[in-house]
């Protein structure tokens, strides 16, 4: 059987854009794997809205985006992309960040060019690392990996901060140390992105990210699979729709004191413990249980 990070450098090499959900915890990537996504994308801007009620504003460490991956990996065989923001440090930190998150289950580990501390890709005045740093830091992140089918994302702010000529040759030395896949962040209109996809696609795997309200105009799957794109993800959506359904679920238990009028809109104990898996993990639980519903020892 091959693995999901051998499945994901497959995948990629299909015609067939890869569309990956943004997932933050144990739950989402069930529900993700459930839907029936071939890839997901651990968001550490969703870390930081659902962990820390906080802004993606470089917050969330690597400790604590290695204990989520953990507990995801636990949870799904899925090929899961990680947003591993800066490296969290220079080259060596890059290393060590790498190796980590390949031990932990990561199949391709995103690296971007800001400095300390990042912002989300559609937040203002964001700062960049010089580009050879940057090519340096890459370069140790495909030198630290232990196997070639865990993919490095080479990301670049640079569109942002020097302009779109200054981030194409960014991508062009990421490209050159050895990145798998590029992702030029925050294109502000269809043209950029078509000639992004023009210059590079033929090269590398592409990667977009739509962002609700973001600096890239939305679009759908099927147009930039069209355009030349590989690789789409949609890291933050989930988490702004279940805002929306959480304001709402509290208005309406504040004003009338019962859950009974948001029924509609919520599993009930029984639909919640279904998709979980709980029915599966009891019956498991009974095989190891001796006559008198203790655990039983085997026999030595």
């Amino acid at each position: 059987m091959r693995s999901p990070g051998t499945n994901l450098k497959s995948r990629l090499a299909d015609p067939a854009i890869l569309v990956a959900p943004g997932i933050y915890d144990g739950l989402t990537a069930a529900f993700a794997a459930d839907a029936g996504f071939e890839a997901a994308y651990l968001s550490g801007a969703s870390i930081a809205y659902t962990r820390f009620g906080r802004p993606d504003i470089g917050l969330v460490s690597m400790a604590e985006v290695a204990d989520t991956l953990s507990a995801i990996r636990e949870r799904v065989d899925l090929p899961i992309l990680i947003d591993a923001d800066t490296g969290y440090g220079n080259a060596l930190n890059v290393q060590r960040t790498v190796r980590l998150f390949e031990r932990l289950g990561a199949n391709a580990i995103q690296l971007e060019d800001q400095t300390l501390p990042k912002r989300c890709g559609h937040l203002s005045d964001k700062t960049l690392v010089p580009a050879g740093e940057m090519a340096g830091k890459l370069l140790a992140a495909v030198e630290a990996r232990q196997s070639p089918d865990t993919l490095i994302i080479a990301r670049t702010d640079a569109l942002a901060v020097e302009g779109f000529d200054a981030a194409c040759a960014r991508a062009e030395r990421y490209l050159d140390v050895g990145a798998d896949i590029l992702f030029i962040e925050a294109p502000r209109t269809v043209e950029e992105i078509q000639t992004l996809a023009d210059r590079f696609a033929d090269r590398a795997p592409l990667m977009a990210n739509m962002v609700e309200g973001g600096t890239t105009p939305l679009m759908g799957a099927d147009e930039l699979q069209r355009l030349g794109f590989s690789l789409v993800i949609f890291p933050g959506g989930l988490v702004r729709a279940l805002a929306a359904t959480a304001e709402s679920y509290f208005a309406s238990l504040r004003q009338h004191g019962s859950t009974a009028p948001f029924r509609d809109r919520m599993l009930d104990f029984a639909g919640l413990n279904a998709r979980l898996g709980t029915p599966d993990l009891l019956a498991a639980g009974r095989r190891y249980a001796g006559d008198d519903g203790e655990t039983g020892e085997a026999d030595s």
